[in-house]
């Protein structure tokens, strides 16, 4: 039987290709493949090797130095520009009265005062702010002396699982500063930003409104 002439192809044997034989120094179309595949293996795993070897000459490339004013004491910082104004609080100095809840800015519990102004602290990064004070829940009281709203919290029955609390009370401070204690309508637009799960809604509005005739 002959064999037809689709099964090799013309001018060459079985497995050369476009009639060249592999044994005059070519490659076939497996080989050549396989060669690819060896090249571009290689070439990911110098480069994996490549970038394990210098991790801590790129950190200490990226480190920067902040220094901030943190409830009335200077600190001078050399910081990942990548870690939120929360994390060196809670991770870096062991602040952690200020609260991680939703690390998105929606639910307040990280509220902390900086330049005398409210805001979420897991949102801001702490490299944007040297040079700035902040206070945070520790920095109210007065050694034993509670600052007035943190006793009204605890007159009022403010709070019950305690998570929303510092948020709460740092956030109220500013909006008695703010000036927009006035009335209890007021006090609840202005504290819409914090989420208090338990729901001590009331408590919380008339501990910010007892504060405010005291201050």
């Amino acid at each position: 039987m002959t064999t037809p002439e689709h099964d090799t192809p013309k001018g060459g044997t079985a497995g050369s290709t476009a009639g060249i034989d592999a044994s005059e120094g070519q490659f076939s179309r497996r080989e050549v493949l396989q060669l690819a595949g060896g090249a571009a293996s290689l070439a990911a795993v110098r480069g994996a090797v490549a970038q394990a070897a210098s991790p801590r000459t790129q950190e200490a490339a990226t480190m920067a130095r902040v220094e901030l004013i943190i409830n009335g004491e200077p600190w001078q910082l050399e910081l990942d520009p990548r870690q939120s104004l929360l994390d060196v609080l809670r991770e870096t100095l062991d602040l952690t009265g200020t609260k991680k809840g939703c690390n998105q800015g929606a639910c307040g519990a990280c509220t902390i005062l900086l330049d005398g102004k409210r805001v979420t602290s897991c949102l801001t990064l702490a490299v944007m702010h040297d040079g700035a004070e902040v206070t945070t829940i520790e920095g109210l009281a007065k050694g034993e002396d509670l600052h007035p709203l943190q006793a009204a919290f605890i007159e009022h029955d403010a709070f019950q699982c305690g998570y929303c609390t510092p948020g709460q009370i740092v956030s109220g401070v500013a909006c008695i500063l703010e000036g927009h204690a006035s009335s209890a309508d007021e006090i609840r637009g202005w504290m819409s930003g914090n989420i208090c799960r338990c729901g001590a809604y009331p408590g919380i509005v008339a501990a910010i409104a007892d504060a405010a005739t005291r201050s």
